[in-house]
């Protein structure tokens, strides 16, 4: 029978153990199996605690049994009935309630479930594209409740120990001006100012130095955030940051109060604890080792120059490149040339989405009885050879992968293959934990397009104090007081020490190509906050999400929020962006201009 009455809880269905045996109870929850064994009826019942088995018995309770037959999957039902041991070969081991069941004595059908498009049990089941459909099913899987207890942790976690530290939290508007900070506004366009628009924000930066110049010397908030940007696995439109900006502190403080929640966050959530400090690499030392500015350190591989060994021998490919790097494998007796020809395809084809030129392939050698052989090891002669192995501490096995070329295109293709590698030899361990912070970042990069400099971070970075007078002479020498915070190859946060002198500011927005006029148009708020007793500050911003991703274990950005947008930034399940009616249009002011 199907009834809105339901029986009050005593327990969850994750709670019941051998201590309650022999006790009355009633449970609520969602139908996960039913098992038919002739008189007997099993069914497991679930709710976000856990899983208990109920028994329903055909001699003892004959109408509750027959409801029982009736029931199907992700039916919720409550009922009641008398906590009983298992017998020893039916115990499991595994389930907190695995040594218990619940003999049913009566029963409420509060809903029934229509056919299921996918299988609760197994997430794999169907697509990504169905299971973002009916999102609601989704969150009922194990591993996405693991994974939202996960996130919920961490913001409890975080803000504890943020308020044990003296920080504020704060709330800043969701409605702005549009401000350039590197990625397109979503505007909001106001009824009562026709023709103009809110921008939501893209971070609270402007707004948490003005806190610092109102003399909140600690702040932070877990806030939403806006881009309206092309998306990858760890980005989407709204996504949360950890918020937080400090007064009179160097970027020695800020990495410390970071390392002390991260740490916490880490030993508080997953039971995981990370050594303190956390290492430093420059971003020089991050690219040219690892060919990226977020190195996963959970494994070795390294990224080595070979230019000086290319040069002295006889492969005029390496000997004309530019940079000629090498990769290192140990122990590689495994790669066969059916390997060794897919990595080679791998680079040409990483190094062919590159706007410089694409790499021709690569090379290698394999080190075999005390020499290197195959390949590219016709090319250097026996001294040339035993002075490599000499020199990069090549062991028997170890093989050698070598391309050359156009430097960025080297490097980064090479941090390329280091994770290609990584993944075929099972090297990354979700376990493992190595956070590592890059710092010294360039203050700005060039447009290659319009040839004009743009901020690396955002415009209000300030530049290393030994590194001021080269604004005028060489700013693409100059070095930002910039860091990011980077944990198993993902950016978890990047913060920077901000410009508190209001002359250095307006001196970055001019070679940003922002006049003074312009500046105080778009930046007026911040400028004349600067120009009032602007104490030295800095701060940094965690990507949440990323960081709960990192926590979970997870492979990409969509699976620890709840709602999340698809990599085209549409929401399957209740189908926005939509079109509005015409009359709301109206109000607003606008015409919508439709592609032909």
């Amino acid at each position: 029978m199907k009834d809105s009455s339901m029986f009050k809880r005593t327990h969850t269905c994750g709670e019941l153990t051998s201590h309650e045996v022999g006790i009355s109870v009633a449970l609520n929850g969602w139908v996960a199996t039913s098992r038919d064994h002739g008189g007997l009826i099993f069914v497991d019942v679930r709710d976000r605690y856990g899983l208990t088995q109920l028994t329903f018995n055909e001699e003892t309770e004959p109408k509750v049994f027959d409801i029982a037959k009736g029931l199907s999957m992700e039916d919720v039902i409550s009922v009641k009935g008398k906590v009983a041991a298992r017998s020893s070969d039916a115990v499991k081991e595994d389930l907190d309630t695995g040594g218990i069941e619940v003999e049913v004595s009566e029963i409420v059908v509060l809903n029934e479930a229509k056919p299921l498009p996918f299988m609760i049990q197994d997430r794999d089941s169907a697509t990504e594209e169905t299971r973002l459909r009916y999102r609601y099913l989704e969150l009922r899987t194990q591993k996405m409740q693991k994974n939202m207890a996960i996130r919920h942790k961490a913001y409890q976690s975080v803000r504890s120990v943020l308020s044990s530290l003296d920080f504020m939290e704060f709330e800043t508007p969701v409605l702005m001006r549009a401000t350039p900070e590197g990625a397109r506004d979503f505007l909001v366009p106001s009824r009562l100012h026709r023709g103009k628009f809110y921008a939501l924000p893209q971070s609270p930066q402007q707004y948490k130095q003005i806190l610092m110049v109102a003399g909140y010397d600690r702040y932070f908030q877990i806030v939403k955030c806006f881009r309206d940007e092309d998306f990858r696995a760890d980005r989407q439109p709204e996504f949360t940051q950890i918020d937080v900006e400090m007064s009179f502190v160097d970027e020695e403080d800020v990495r410390d109060v970071v390392e002390q929640l991260v740490s916490s966050v880490f030993k508080d959530v997953i039971s995981v604890e990370l050594p303190t400090p956390f290492p430093t690499l420059t971003f020089d030392e991050a690219i040219e080792t690892y060919g990226t500015d977020k190195p996963d350190l959970r494994f070795e591989l390294p990224i080595i120059d070979f230019s000086k060994f290319a040069i002295e021998s006889s492969f005029k490919a390496l000997k004309s490149a530019e940079t000629v790097k090498v990769i290192v494998v140990p122990g590689a007796e495994g790669y066969s040339r059916k390997v060794i020809d897919h990595l080679t395809d791998f680079v040409k084809e990483y190094s062919s989405q590159e706007k410089k030129m694409p790499l021709g392939g690569l090379a290698w050698m394999r080190c075999v009885d005390g020499d290197l052989t195959g390949g590219l090891s016709k090319f250097f002669d026996e001294k040339l050879r035993q002075k490599i192995i000499d020199a990069l501490g090549i062991n028997e096995g170890d093989l050698l992968l070598a391309t050359g070329g156009e430097r960025e295109t080297v490097l980064s293709t090479m941090g390329a293959l280091r994770l290609e590698i990584a993944e075929r030899d099972n090297l990354q361990k979700a376990a493992n934990f190595q956070p590592v912070w890059v710092r010294d970042y360039p203050l700005f990069q060039k447009d290659e397009e319009s040839g004009h400099w743009s901020f690396l971070h955002h415009p209000f970075t300030s530049p290393r104090s030994e590194d001021r007078e080269k604004l005028e002479s060489d700013p693409g020498a100059a070095r930002s007081m910039a860091y990011d915070l980077v944990i198993n190859g993902w950016e978890i946060a990047g913060g920077s020490i901000r410009n508190h002198d209001f002359e250095v500011q307006l001196k970055i927005f001019d070679l940003l190509g922002i006049p003074e006029e312009e500046a105080k148009e778009k930046f007026g708020f911040l400028l004349d906050g600067l120009s009032y007793g602007a104490p030295p500050h800095g701060g940094i911003a965690f990507g949440f999400d990323r960081f709960v991703m990192v926590l979970a274990g997870a492979k990409q950005i969509r699976d620890v929020i709840a709602f999340p947008k698809t990599t085209s930034a549409l929401s399957l399940m209740d189908g926005s962006p939509s079109e509005v009616p015409e009359n709301q249009l109206k109000e607003l002011g606008l015409d919508i201009r439709k592609k032909t």
